[in-house]
């Protein structure tokens, strides 16, 4: 059986008092992105995007 959970990982940007809290979960084609500031309880909307598609903005963001 394979596991299908996401494992989630708080940015490093995000505050230690509950700030601004982005989180992502990372499979090998894809990223997902939540806000668990909104949601800390992990059930609401997160967004799913090809991982190229994220190698794209964070080099781009890092630049």
């Amino acid at each position: 059986m394979v596991n299908t959970e996401l494992s989630w990982f708080k940015s490093s940007y995000s505050g230690t008092e509950g700030g601004a809290c982005v989180e992502v979960a990372l499979r090998p084609r894809a990223v997902h992105i939540r806000d668990s500031k909104l949601n800390p309880i992990g059930d609401g909307p997160e967004l799913t995007v090809p991982a190229s598609a994220w190698a794209e903005f964070v080099a781009y963001v890092g630049a």
